[in-house]
């Protein structure tokens, strides 16, 4: 896709601070309310305030939900590539404003930036399962106040990855097969069935992208560097998890709701209800990064969703000369046929190893692309966990949203 520029010369910093800084919570709409409640669509326009910072249009409601596209004034062109950004642990949407602004920069047709602010500071501390049900409310939202919108696209980062994973078993549809006429015996037996269509909340899925996620949890197995490996440690954090609240203990697979097995490990499968594999497995592109090293909170293993034996040995020097942090690009593949049994590499007495296994056997089934990130020599690597979510180059690009969204 080529890329098209354009110059957002009164966006600073500070402006996009003021209107991320009126972002509110949402409420939730329906397929059917956003495609035919016209008269509440209008009534809904009447309220909503609109925020011009040269060609970077924010467009907020009395909610307090703003969403960004590129425009110029008078030239009104709406949007048709939803995509949703979503921060991590006592995070915010400012957290993505910096990474909003590239974005549109570098792909101003057609897009719209949403950064989710439905969970934020304490907020993330009510658990995956309460904060996805949130972000899919929201989402519903934003697709109600668009009814342009074709396509839908996730960033999350750190815990965000993981509430976007949540989100998405709750918004997947399967649009049902038009029935054939009565009158078909002509159509012949060479007439192929269209299968049904896969849909995140009636939008064709297009990309699914994790920064720093703890993908398999965060108890033992050095998925936390901070520890140093120390099985001492491992166990107390997980014993203390419930101190990060109900999130602490989905990440430290220390929660077993009515014996069920941990939400974690029941988000690598669908269910009745949640098709949490089926929704990963529709976008059209699914791409992981991860920090490997210098990333106090999530390990390598976890946010590449690798076994340990199975990090790469990187190159010396990087990979492409005009990113110098990504030094490994693994592109995708099939589904994983690492089927060894690994169980007895299960030294440090936690039972979450197997769980652990049994995540990236699923995760896996479902292709990744795999890129590792590294900010060795350089001041960034000692916030490796937030740089990864935002970071600039000497050439003032945002590296992920040049290199992987491109909308076609």
């Amino acid at each position: 896709m080529e890329e098209k520029g354009c110059a957002i010369t009164r966006n600073t910093e500070e402006d996009m601070h003021v209107v991320g800084s009126d972002l509110k919570g949402t409420g939730g709409g329906s397929k059917k309310t956003r495609r035919s409640g016209k008269s509440g669509d209008k009534e809904t326009k009447k309220k909503n305030k609109t925020y011009w910072m040269g060609c970077l249009r924010a467009e907020s409601d009395e909610s307090g939900n703003v969403d960004f596209t590129v425009d110029f004034p008078g030239e009104r062109t709406e949007p048709t590539h939803l995509v949703v950004m979503v921060n991590g642990l006592i995070g915010s949407a400012q957290n993505w404003r910096f990474a909003a602004k590239q974005m549109l920069k570098t792909y101003p047709q057609g897009l719209l930036v949403h950064c989710s602010k439905r969970n934020h500071s304490t907020q993330t501390f009510s658990g995956v399962d309460v904060m996805g049900e949130r972000l899919a409310e929201e989402v519903r939202s934003v697709i109600k106040r668009h009814p342009s919108l074709q396509k839908i696209s996730f960033v999350g980062h750190s815990l965000g990855g993981l509430v976007a994973r949540y989100a998405i078993g709750r918004l997947y549809e399967q649009e049902s097969r038009e029935e054939l006429p009565q009158n078909s015996e002509d159509i012949g037996d060479t007439c192929p069935i269209e299968e049904p269509k896969e849909r995140i909340a009636g939008l064709e899925p297009m990309y699914f992208i994790t920064s720093a996620t703890p993908h398999l949890g965060s108890r033992g197995h050095k998925q936390v560097p901070l520890f140093s490996g120390s099985h001492t440690l491992e166990r107390l954090a997980t014993r203390m998890s419930w101190c990060l609240g109900k999130t602490g203990k989905h990440l430290f697979l220390a929660d077993s709701d009515d014996g069920k097995p941990p939400l974690l490990l029941r988000m690598v499968s669908d269910s009745r209800d949640l098709k949490f594999i089926s929704a990963l497995r529709c976008f059209k592109r699914r791409i992981a990064y991860a920090n490997t090293s210098f990333d106090h909170l999530v390990g390598w293993s976890t946010s590449s969703i690798r076994r340990r034996n199975e990090l790469p040995k990187l190159q010396r020097g990087p990979v492409n000369e005009k990113y110098p942090h990504i030094v490994n690009i693994e592109p995708s593949d099939t589904a994983s046929n690492h089927e060894e049994d690994q169980s007895g590499s299960n030294s440090n007495g936690f039972k979450n190893f197997d769980m652990e296994e049994e995540m990236i056997r699923e995760l896996t089934k479902v292709s990744w692309e795999r890129v590792d990130v590294s900010f060795r020599g350089t001041l960034q690597r000692f916030l490796a966990h937030n740089t990864i979510q935002a970071s600039k180059n000497k050439d003032d690009q945002f590296s992920w949203s040049r290199c992987y969204t491109t909308h076609d």
